[in-house]
């Protein structure tokens, strides 16, 4: 159907021109000819539209600035309603990666554009940026993220569906419960977090394996529903939810833990990151981080690190290496969870849609907007882009505590009876 008009909508008085139809065709072909549809405001359409997936764009200057950092431009004029999208926008934005991907392997156009992405550095994560920063994402407010996290641990990170089936609520229960038996954690060990969120894991840690937790945390908000959750749950006496950047962690600890804050401080400061570590695990010591990451170095989309999480950088392997070489961590085990990611976002987005009318009166329809296409690009990039998910355990050489197998993280199964009825 390439260049047929059968795809009708309104007629604006500024019809495409000659020039406008050839744009279309080249931004096509710029972007992989993907299994989708691209149309203009009268109709005009090029692609395959096999798959029920169109993306229109409704005025000239829309199809212009598509063709001026097609990845940022996207999500900037599907929240301005300059851009629609007929059929599912997570499959959509699957096609487009998937296309841009074989394209970049082949060298062509789509290799340009990622050079260039490669190029660009984002805000840097100083101590004041970094409050900054996370104010700007975390504290949009608890109610916000309670509608659609998983209501037992409220947890803004990668689940583990053991089986394709499970609950939210379930599968966020394995995340934790597979965490805890990565690190071997046994009663009464010392562990320290570095960026808390809404405090799920150090409850989980303190309740089911008896351990103490100081937790570090910068997002005001999620400290003071931490703080809440902590005293109902009657854990008060052993966690420390620490309102402070987890750089200035102080005692000693058998046990550092980080799950979902590493993507936030940038590449930049996987130095003194390290050092903060170092400083504070003992020498028998061991440790987790659980990051979003990606297959080579380069930063986040930029509309999603400008609009969404400012200042956010997940690594690659290498780069998280620098974390752990220059103080002689040995690395015991790396797991990438990428699948479980997209199928999380998949949920998350489902009730974020679910609850998109009392969310508009929190905030705004472009606020919604600008969400749903952060969760679904988010679900496509984990589903077909470059986005990873790395689990990496490491301890000090004379460690004792990691058992020599994993078979501890399958026996018993994760999804135990007290897990289910989350």
């Amino acid at each position: 159907m390439n260049g047929s008009t059968t795809h009708n909508t309104h007629l604006p008085s500024n019809a495409p021109s000659s020039t406008d139809c050839w744009l279309l065709r080249k931004l096509y072909e710029l972007v992989g000819r993907p299994s989708i549809g691209l149309q203009l405001w009268d109709g005009y359409f090029v692609g395959d539209d096999s798959s029920g997936i169109v993306i229109c764009f409704h005025d000239r200057g829309a199809l212009y600035r598509s063709l001026y950092k097609p990845t940022y431009t996207f999500g900037v004029l599907y929240t301005e309603e300059r851009l629609s999208v007929a059929g599912d926008l997570v499959t959509a934005l699957e096609k487009i990666y998937q296309a841009l991907t074989d394209i970049e392997a082949r060298g062509g156009a789509a290799a340009q554009i990622g050079r260039k992405i490669a190029a660009r550095r984002p805000r840097r994560n100083s101590l004041d940026r970094s409050r900054e920063n996370i104010h700007a994402h975390y504290d949009l407010g608890n109610d916000f993220y309670k509608l659609w996290l998983d209501r037992e641990h409220t947890q803004y990170t990668c689940a583990y569906f053991t089986k394709p089936e499970l609950t939210l609520e379930q599968a966020q229960s394995a995340k934790l419960e597979l965490v805890c038996r990565k690190l071997a954690l046994k009663p009464g060990d010392s562990v320290v977090e570095a960026g808390g969120g809404w405090g799920g894991l150090a409850r989980y840690l303190a309740k089911n394996y008896g351990v103490r937790v100081a937790s570090y945390n910068i997002s005001a908000s999620q400290v003071a529903y931490a703080r809440e959750r902590a005293r109902e749950e009657g854990l008060q006496d052993q966690i420390e939810y620490i309102e402070d950047d987890f750089r200035n962690i102080r005692g000693s600890f058998d046990v550092f833990v980080s799950v979902g804050m590493l993507e936030h401080i940038g590449p930049g400061n996987f130095a003194a990151t390290g050092a903060t570590i170092d400083t504070c695990l003992k020498d028998d010591g061991r440790g987790f981080i659980h990051t979003i990451g990606q297959i080579s170095p380069r930063p986040l989309n930029e509309w999603i690190e400008r609009h969404i999480f400012p200042g956010a950088a997940p690594p690659s392997l290498e780069q998280m290496m620098t974390i752990f070489e220059p103080h002689g961590f040995v690395v015991s085990d790396v797991e990438n969870l990428r699948p479980h990611y997209a199928l999380t976002l998949r949920h998350w987005l489902r009730r974020f849609d679910e609850h998109a009318d009392e969310i508009e009166q929190m905030f705004d329809p472009e606020f919604i907007r600008a969400w749903r296409i952060y969760l679904s690009g988010s679900a496509a990039a984990f589903s077909k882009g470059s986005l990873q998910l790395f689990q990496v355990l490491f301890q000090r050489p004379g460690c004792q505590d990691i058992p020599a197998t994993r078979d501890r993280l399958f026996d018993p199964p994760l999804l135990a009876p007290t897990l289910s009825s989350s």
